[in-house]
């Protein structure tokens, strides 16, 4: 069983060392559970690798505070080392770090000045529909209800306000077969495409201001296919484009924007998920953003704040990792980092 009373930082390194990859994470959430069941002042329960505890105190506010146990693949590097002031290891940063603090503060704050709901969950770094938010906001969405959420994600320390939300569409342009060696006889479907790539390098990217935050949205193609055979002119060639939008946008909104850009050609969306608004004007958010310090930034991202915006929760990302080091092989973590976000979360809580 995880040791909840130990240093955060000895935390963290004890909650790295046990693989947690995407789909795998059962021995993490096992212990995770043990750990919290035995404190007598919260109430835990579990849906799946989900493991959710909550603090009853009749408070009138009640905040959120959650993690994802899941990483990305092991590339040889586990277990933990330090060297310095850093924590190497998968998932050091992205975001086993966030997990110690808000395990750290479950254990140790029997009567928080609010009352507090922890949310440890499964399959963030995978698709969708695996998503543990996405299963208990469907099952169990009581366990949810809360008046402000922090995401544990990796922001480096900084308060990083809503996210972007994300588009994904195919941009079909179409042509006529032909044989290569009496190629007039065809249209060239890959060279009629030049138009859409004109029109992504003449894009101008928006930089809207939502609550004081900046965004930065970005259209830009990710993938081209096209080619029938090697003496054949292709009759199709399809650009997938990537439309990351400001959360002053809803998704239809987006998808409009996009129709428009590439007026003339078919249009097929993909997949696509919401933004969320930073959600800083909030009293609570306002208490949090003063103990945290520092100026908020714009999540230039998405995360699972959009999760709880669609549930009329307001959130913001902030954690100790560093975002830049999400996923890489070389993933380590600031120890003083780790132990600065515990006391900004500690003195939101208790002052």
């Amino acid at each position: 069983m995880l040791d909840l009373t130990q240093d955060v930082r000895a935390l963290t390194a004890a909650i790295v060392d046990i693989e947690s990859v995407s789909g795998a994470e059962k021995e993490l959430a096992d212990q995770v559970d043990e750990a919290l069941r035995v404190l007598p002042h919260l109430t835990v329960d579990r849906s799946g690798e989900t493991v959710v505890a909550r603090t009853e105190l009749g408070r009138g506010e009640r905040v959120l505070i959650a993690g994802h146990l899941d990483t990305v693949p092991v590339a040889a590097n586990l277990p933990s080392r330090v060297e310095g002031d850093r924590l190497y290891g998968c998932g050091t940063s992205d975001m086993k770090a966030g997990v110690a603090v808000a395990l750290r503060l479950a254990a140790g704050l029997a009567e928080p000045n609010r009352d507090v709901t922890y949310v440890f969950y499964d399959c963030e770094e995978i698709e969708a529909e695996r998503n543990g938010l996405t299963r208990v906001a469907r099952d169990h969405p009581d366990w949810l209800a809360a008046d402000f959420a922090v995401l544990m994600e990796p922001t480096d320390g900084v308060i990083e306000g809503g996210c972007q939300g994300t588009l994904r569409a195919e941009i079909v342009v179409t042509g006529k077969r032909a044989h290569s060696a009496r190629s007039w006889f065809g249209l060239n479907a890959i060279h009629r495409a030049e138009p859409v790539l004109a029109r992504l390098n003449a894009y101008e990217a928006r930089l809207p201001v939502v609550d004081g935050l900046e965004y930065h949205e970005g259209l830009n193609a990710v993938a081209v296919h096209g080619g029938v055979a090697g003496n054949v002119i292709p009759d199709e060639c399809v650009v997938s484009v990537n439309y990351r939008f400001a959360p002053d946008l809803s998704v239809e909104q987006a998808r409009r924007h996009v129709r428009e850009v590439f007026d003339g050609f078919e249009v097929r969306f993909v997949d696509a998920a919401p933004a969320a608004r930073p959600g800083l004007t909030h009293p609570v958010a306002a208490a949090f953003t003063a103990a945290v310090g520092g100026e908020p930034r714009a999540k230039l991202g998405w995360t699972d704040v959009a999760r709880f915006s669609a549930l009329g929760i307001p959130a913001v990302n902030y954690g100790p990792g560093d975002p830049n080091l999400a996923h890489q092989q070389g993933e380590y973590v600031s120890l003083d980092k780790i132990v600065e976000s515990e006391r900004a979360m500690v003195d939101w809580l208790t002052t």
